[in-house]
Formats: structure tokens, sequence, C-alpha cells
């Protein structure tokens, strides 16, 4: 019975690199696991035409087609990315008639690329006479959906006719 003895030398510069390719290894997979699971982002996945926000205190008002705005043009400043935006709401006694940017610098609009989109697909809506509690948008907008319609809603408080 002769026992051979082997002699196994590691270097400490090998098991390290092998640590470190081992934990980048197990990272990798989580995170593949991680964006590549079924069922992750059913809420966001499909357009969501839901305008209510369970966390708003405060629901938006209806603007209906009465008689309860002075005409004239309406203006509500935004603070994007340290620049100031104003969201010009045109309105009659009527309804609104338009909703547009005034001062949107390209830098503005490039950091944020559904400003535009978005407040056009809003303007559309509120022009064809849509009240602003019904407004629909899609879940890939929704934030900057909820920041338009609140300057919006600002500017058409200015222009409510008191009571």
């Amino acid at each position: 019975m002769s026992a051979q003895t082997k002699i196994v030398v590691l270097h400490m510069k090998e098991l390290i690199y092998t640590g470190i390719f081992a934990v980048l290894g197990i990272l990798f997979i989580v995170l593949f696991i991680f964006i590549f699971a079924p069922g992750r982002n059913d809420n966001n996945s499909s357009p969501s035409h839901d305008t209510s926000d369970k966390n708003n205190s405060e629901p938006f008002e209806p603007t209906s087609n009465m008689n309860v705005y002075i005409p004239g043009i309406y203006t509500t400043e935004l603070m994007l990315g340290g620049q100031a935006v104003d969201v010009e709401v045109i309105v009659d006694s009527e309804g609104i008639t338009s909703v547009q940017f005034i001062n949107l610098s390209e830098s503005v609009a490039t950091m944020y690329p559904l400003l535009q989109p978005t407040l056009d697909s809003i303007s559309s809506q509120l022009c064809d006479g849509q009240p602003l509690d019904t407004v629909t948008y899609t879940a890939e907008s929704k934030y900057t959906s909820l920041v338009l319609l609140e300057a919006i809603k600002q500017s058409l408080s200015k222009a409510q006719i008191a009571e």
C-alpha cells in the first residue's frame, strides 16, 4: 500500500481572479433573470388609459363647454432640468383652443423626449372638447402626462370666471 502524496500549489492571485469571475458570473445570471423574467412588468407593458392616481388626493376638475372661462392666454411655468418651460393655454369663453410650450429649449426637449408628443396628445384631446379629468394617456407617458395636466389645470384656474 503505497500512498502517493500529491501536492497542489494554489497561487493567491489565481484564487482572487477565480473568486472575482465567479461573483461576476453569478451577478450576470441574476441580472439576466431579473431582466428577462416573464410577467415582470405586467402593469406597465400594456397601454393604460386610466387617469386616476391613487396617491393623488385632489382629482382633476372637469372643464366642460359651459361659459366658465375668461378668454385669453394663460401660462404656467414648469421647472425641468433647472430650466423654465412655460405651458401656454389659450381659452375662449367656451373652452380650450390651444395648449403649447413656450420657451422650450432644445436641451430640455432632448432631456425629456416624451414632453412634446405627450403635450400634443393632451392638447388634441382638450381642443376637441374633452374634459380635463377624462384625458387619456399611455403607461409610458404617465408621469409626464400628470405633470402637464397639473400645469394645464393651474393655467385654467387662472382663466375660470369667479362666481
